[in-house]
């Protein structure tokens, strides 16, 4: 493993940290005492170039991330900490501890989202993202002062051709209501009638996941984005519109 010990020499006593895993083990990670944000996106970036991937994968959060938070109390003027990792990275605690200097503290386990998490989403990605699954002995520190992190050089995978097994749908709405239904049964509708192969469609709700909007990069309700197979695609707006809609799925309707 990298020899983490001189990561506490520049270390702030107030900070937020943001750690990134893939399902093979990899960590990419960041520590800023200003706590910007979109750091999400940033990790994403800087694993794709590292790991010489096709495209950035978004897809790993919220579900391979963790998140610290080391705070002032203004009341009691006490460093106070918040830790949490979601299940599926939770087991590497220690290392967690390791980078963030927080010795022993339990993490928690972050709660689990329906929908943003899918296993059956995540296995679509396999094939086109095979390093991800590969264990590199990866640990990086991104310091988003500088161009690109200093990382171990990755072995390449040759990428391989994907077959399309099913379609893998997002729908991102604002809140529930009697429209949001209408277009959900549409959608199903014409789903159920014109796919031939399987498909998931998951519901997002911008106003309880903005994250999943940033990272989606969706700017307006409603969309939808079609993120299997690829190339990714997305309407905005016009959902009742059949023919949009069956142009991006790149099919044809049944007569």
């Amino acid at each position: 493993m990298t020899n983490l010990t001189t990561n506490k020499l520049s270390r702030p006593q107030l900070f937020k940290g943001i750690a990134l895993f893939t399902p093979g083990g990899d960590l990419i990670y960041c520590i800023d005492p200003s706590k910007q944000g979109r750091w999400h996106l940033h990790l994403c970036s800087a694993l794709q170039e590292i790991l010489d991937l096709p495209e950035t994968p978004h897809f790993l959060v919220p579900c391979y991330t963790a998140t610290i938070d080391h705070w002032l109390d203004p009341r009691t003027q006490e460093v106070q900490t918040f830790a949490e990792a979601y299940p599926a990275v939770i087991r590497h605690q220690a290392l967690l501890n390791a980078i963030f200097g927080t010795e022993e503290l339990v993490w928690q386990a972050a709660l689990w989202q329906e929908g943003l998490c899918d296993r059956m989403v995540l296995t679509t990605y396999r094939s086109l993202f095979p390093q991800l699954w590969e264990d590199h002995d990866l640990i990086v520190r991104l310091d988003l002062s500088e161009p690109m992190p200093k990382y171990h050089q990755p072995v390449i995978v040759q990428k391989e051709q994907v077959t399309t097994q099913g379609y893998v749908l997002r729908l991102f709405v604002a809140g529930h209501s009697g429209t949001t239904e209408r277009i959900l049964q549409n959608l199903h509708e014409l789903l159920e009638r014109s796919l031939g192969h399987p498909y998931t469609l998951k519901v997002i709700d911008v106003l309880t996941h903005p994250e999943q909007a940033e990272i989606n990069q969706v700017s307006a309700t409603p969309t939808l984005v079609k993120v299997w197979p690829h190339p990714i695609r997305r309407i905005v707006g016009e959902l009742d519109h059949v023919e949009k809609i069956l142009q991006m799925l790149a099919i044809k309707e049944k007569s």
